[in-house]
């Protein structure tokens, strides 16, 4: 882990000593609590192949608030822990490609962080978690595997719904990063929440959104534009998997970029109150060409939240 600190900011780190035989439900991972109004800010790193980097220091990083540059405050690229959710379309025009979904979401747990917060929640025309109660995470692999393939795909469509049910169920997570993998065509025919009620929900929740688009070009109902937009404005991305052994691929990459990630946190130079500011990542390397995703902006006078 590396820290960084100016005059007037508290830092309190507690970092909790881990068992031999590392449990989910059992462990304490590392706890960095921010006790001041820092911007808290998800960074991934991809190189021009799309392969997350890891292993960078503040120097490669510059932030621009509002078109200004900005001190970094804070920053680590520890591998911590994450509260994560597989939002899974079940509607009738999914129904093709369950046994692909399931596969490639044990593939993702497989390999994600031992102590992450994994659920999932299922969506036709009606959203419903995939975890039986009072589960609000999965203990193992195998449950997480059982709720996965326990949906059957029919009815219409409320992606937003889902997506912001699935926002709230994020609260009930302990790790500071929030994530959503959204799978779905992007059509919706079904939803009480409007799309912009939804991207504001995740901009305030820190909430970065990963889109598995499985679209089918015959359906006029698909809209794939949705996912991207999700992933681009939160600081995700959006991937059209080829076959079921490419969403494999893909799940395994989004948990080995959640694992990369960087988190990086600045107080604003101006410090007005004013609504939505747009935030700039800048990633410099001499030996490569490297591009760092992030939200697209935050609202100012919403306190950080601590990182886990």
């Amino acid at each position: 882990m590396r820290l960084m600190a100016h005059a007037g900011l508290v830092l309190g780190l507690w970092v909790a000593l881990a068992s031999a035989a590392p449990q989910r439900e059992s462990e304490s991972p590392p706890t960095i609590s921010v006790e001041t109004n820092l911007v808290i800010l998800p960074v991934t790193v991809v190189d021009r192949h799309g392969a997350a980097v890891a292993g960078l220091t503040p120097q490669h990083f510059k932030v621009y608030d509002k078109g200004q540059l900005q001190d970094i405050e804070f920053f680590t690229n520890e591998d911590v822990p994450a509260t994560i959710g597989l939002v899974i379309d079940s509607s009738s025009s999914m129904r093709n490609h369950r046994d692909q979904v399931t596969a490639a979401g044990t593939a993702f747990a497989a390999v994600s962080h031992p102590l992450d917060e994994l659920f999932t929640m299922n969506f036709n025309e009606f959203v419903w978690p995939g975890l039986p109660p009072p589960f609000a995470f999965a203990q193992d692999v195998d449950q997480l595997r059982g709720a996965l393939a326990q949906a059957p795909a029919r009815g219409m469509t409320a992606l937003y719904d889902a997506i912001d049910l699935s926002l709230k169920h994020l609260r009930l997570g302990t790790r500071g990063r929030k994530i959503l993998i959204v799978v779905s065509d992007g059509g919706d025919n079904a939803s009480s929440h409007p799309l912009d009620a939804v991207l504001e929900h995740a901009r305030r929740t820190n909430t970065v959104i990963y889109a598995v688009m499985l679209v089918d070009p015959d359906d006029r109902d698909a809209n794939p534009g949705v996912l991207k937009a999700l992933a681009r404005e939160t600081g995700g991305t959006a991937f059209g998997p080829r076959g079921a052994d490419d969403m494999t691929r893909i799940f395994r990459q989004i948990a080995l970029e959640i694992r990369a990630g960087y988190t990086i946190g600045f107080s604003p130079r101006n410090a007005s109150q004013d609504g939505f500011r747009p935030i700039r990542v800048v990633v410099e390397d001499e030996h490569r060409q490297l591009t760092a995703r992030t939200r697209r902006g935050y609202y100012a006078g919403h306190v950080a939240r601590p990182v886990k």
